[in-house]
């Protein structure tokens, strides 16, 4: 059975760097997002990890699971969001002491989400894919962007309904800061390789493709051992995936080595986020290889939905049971938390 933390008010967010840490010249926005979590009445605890990075790392990786292990076994901290993901968290799935995981939420994305899916695999316990720390410093966050706080506060039993964005962000735009973060100007389009209305059900799995495909052999990327542990017989996995850096062949190779290690088995549905990467490899385009995917494995695709490192993006649950839906470009997720 899946567990479910709970968001509750007025809740106490550790921030840890498992990955990469922020840079002294960008100290600033880590302060502005904690200062509007804390005038949205949580309270905050920073770890030392935050306020570090060299060599593509916040620390060392004992240094970084062991300020995760305290901070997920600290009874006075009730979620864990690091600011932003990173390079080589990697590193750290051996120190970490998934016995004492606790039920409580971890919120990120990026090079976090391969943490998020090994703590789900391992232990049956919700994670969730969504929004980071330092894009929560703005004055107030777009309507998709807002839901995290909506999709972590689900009681178990209950369920919550996502819809896709208006518009998304195309580039970042530092030098032009908003009161909300991000430069939505792009009209949002779900898209599916059959241009047809698309519906699937099953329990979300995923996270960031550049990172999460090095789980495929390990101890901690078991999908089998997961469905046998917490999912009933004949429930089907949805498998989410946003792509960082990944040309197409990159990508290519990473969905097969999937395929093989039998991960896309009692597979229902798979989504792909939008992506500013997906570089064309002599005239092999990412869409090539949805369409190549839904061939091999029989099963439908939706991409370019809201997730990744376009944003906005939706909150998506590791383990909640998802209805998703798409038409006309449009598209919906509606998560039950059912055990």
């Amino acid at each position: 059975m899946i567990k479910y933390p709970f968001l509750k008010e007025k809740a106490t967010i550790g921030v840890t760097a498992p990955s990469s840490g922020v840079p002294k010249e960008l100290h600033t926005i880590l302060k502005d997002a904690c200062n509007q979590m804390e005038s949205k009445g949580f309270h905050v605890t920073c770890g030392d990890t935050v306020w570090t990075q060299g060599k593509a790392k916040s620390a060392p990786a004992k240094v970084r699971a062991e300020e995760f292990n305290q901070m997920m076994q600290n009874p006075d901290i009730d979620i864990i969001i690091p600011p932003w993901g990173g390079e080589l968290l990697i590193e750290t799935l051996e120190h970490i002491d998934f016995n004492q995981i606790q039920n409580k939420w971890i919120l990120g994305y990026s090079d976090v989400s391969l943490l998020l899916l090994a703590i789900t695999l391992q232990t049956g316990i919700a994670t969730a894919h969504g929004t980071n720390l330092v894009n929560l410093r703005g004055e107030y966050s777009d309507e998709t962007t807002a839901m995290w706080q909506s999709v972590l506060s689900t009681k178990k039993g209950e369920s919550i309904l996502q819809r896709s964005s208006e518009k998304f962000q195309k580039e970042w735009q530092f030098g032009n800061p908003t009161p909300h973060i991000f430069h939505l100007t792009e009209a949002t389009e779900w898209k599916t390789t059959s241009n047809q209305r698309v519906t699937f059900q099953g329990r979300l799995l995923g996270g960031c493709i550049d990172t999460v495909h090095h789980l495929v052999g390990t101890p901690f990327g078991n999908v089998e051992s997961f469905r046998k542990n917490y999912l009933n017989e004949n429930e089907s996995i949805i498998w989410f995936f946003e792509n960082c850096e990944l040309t197409t062949t990159d990508l290519r190779r990473s969905l097969v080595q999937m395929k093989l290690a039998g991960w896309f088995d009692h597979c229902s549905g798979i989504l792909f986020g939008r992506s500013e990467a997906n570089t064309t490899v002599d005239g092999y385009t990412a869409e090539d290889i949805y369409q190549e995917l839904e061939n091999d494995l029989g099963v439908p695709i939706i991409y370019d939905i809201d997730c990744g490192h376009q944003p906005p993006q939706i909150t998506l649950i590791n383990g909640a049971y998802a209805e998703v839906e798409t038409h006309d470009n449009k598209g919906s997720v509606l998560q039950y938390f059912y055990e």
